[in-house]
C-alpha cells in the first residue's frame, strides 16, 4: 500500500470527519441528528463556486464570503428547522430537519440546475518528493486545513466564553438558564458553527468530488457511520471514524473497484454495531433537559 493511497484516504477521511463533527456538536446540543447537514455542504460548495465564478475572487476569499453568508443562512435553519421545534419530540425535530434537507437540495436544483461544477484545488494538484516518498499536494493541503478546523473548534469550546457557554447548554439547559445563560442564542450558535464546519468541509471536497445538489447525501451517510464508529456524542470518535471511513474507502476503491468501497464501509458499520454498539469512544449519556 503506498504512502500516496494513505494519504489521499487521510485526506477524504478529513473531510468525512468535519461533516461527522458538524453532526456531533448538534446532536450534543439538541439530542438531533441533522439530516440536512448533506445539503448544508452541498449549499457550502456552492456559495463558494458562486464568489469565485462570479465575482473573480480568490479560492480563499472566495470561502471566507461564503463562510459569512452561511452565518446568515444558518441563522434562518436555526429560527425554521430548530427553534418552532425545540419543545417537541427529538422525532419531531429530525423529521424537520429531513424536511430542510430536502427543501434545500430542491432550492439548488432549481437555482443551479443539475449540471456538475467542480473548484481548482488548493493549492494545485502538483506532488512533493520526500526521499523516496511521494506525496500529493492537495491531500497535504486538505489535512492541513481540516486539522485547523480541528484546532480552532478545540480552542473555541474549551478556552472561550461562548464554547464554554454552548457546552453548558448542551449538558443542562435548565440549569444553563438558571446560571444567566442565554440558551436559545447559544444553540443558535451551536447551529451557526455546525454549519460553518459543513460549509468548509464541502470547499475541501469540492475538487475531489463534483459539486452538484446532490453531492451531499454521499458524504452525509460517510460522516453519519463516522460517527456510529466512532461513538455517539465523542467529537474524538468523529474524527477517528472519519479517517478509518476514508482511508477504508480509498483502499478499498483502489485495491478492488470503487464499485465495492461502499460495501466494504456499510460492511464495517454493521461489524461494529453487532461487536460494539456504542462505537470506539463509547457514547456519550448525560442528562438533557
Amino acid at each position: 500500500m503506498s504512502t500516496q493511497l494513505v494519504l489521499n484516504g487521510i485526506a477524504m477521511g478529513c473531510i468525512y470527519a468535519l461533516v461527522a463533527l458538524g453532526f456531533v456538536i448538534l446532536y450534543n446540543a439538541t439530542s438531533i441528528i441533522n439530516f440536512a447537514q448533506g445539503e448544508v455542504v452541498a449549499v457550502g460548495a456552492y456559495l463558494s463556486l458562486y464568489m469565485l465564478s462570479t465575482f473573480g475572487a480568490s479560492l480563499l476569499s472566495s470561502l471566507a464570503i461564503a463562510l459569512a453568508v452561511m452565518v446568515v443562512l444558518a441563522g434562518l435553519l436555526f429560527l425554521v428547522a430548530y427553534f418552532p421545534l425545540r419543545q417537541r419530540s427529538v422525532l419531531v425535530g429530525v423529521v424537520g430537519t429531513i424536511g430542510i434537507g430536502i427543501a434545500l437540495k430542491n432550492l439548488l436544483h432549481l437555482l443551479a440546475g443539475p449540471m456538475p461544477h467542480s473548484l481548482p484545488a488548493l493549492f494545485g494538484n502538483g506532488q512533493v518528493q520526500v526521499g523516496n516518498i511521494t506525496m500529493p499536494v492537495q491531500s497535504l493541503s486538505i489535512i492541513a486545513a481540516a486539522s485547523i478546523m480541528f484546532l480552532l473548534f478545540f480552542l473555541y469550546t474549551n478556552f472561550t466564553r461562548a464554547g464554554i457557554r454552548m457546552r453548558a447548554a448542551a449538558q443542562d439547559r435548565e440549569m444553563a438558564l438558571m446560571v444567566g445563560i442565554p440558551v436559545n442564542r447559544t444553540m443558535c450558535m451551536t447551529f451557526v458553527m455546525s454549519a460553518l464546519i459543513a460549509t468548509v468541509a464541502g470547499f475541501l471536497a469540492a475538487p475531489i468530488v463534483f459539486i452538484s445538489p446532490d453531492m451531499g447525501l454521499p458524504l452525509m451517510l460517510k460522516g453519519f457511520i463516522a460517527i456510529v464508529i466512532g461513538g455517539f456524542g465523542s467529537i474524538p470518535g468523529a474524527i477517528l471514524g472519519g479517517m478509518l471511513v476514508g482511508v477504508l474507502d480509498t483502499v478499498v476503491a483502489a485495491l478492488i473497484s470503487s464499485a465495492y468501497r461502499d460495501v466494504f464501509t456499510f460492511s464495517a458499520l454493521i461489524l461494529m454495531l453487532v461487536l460494539r454498539p456504542t462505537g470506539i469512544f463509547g457514547e456519550r449519556i448525560g442528562s438533557r433537559v
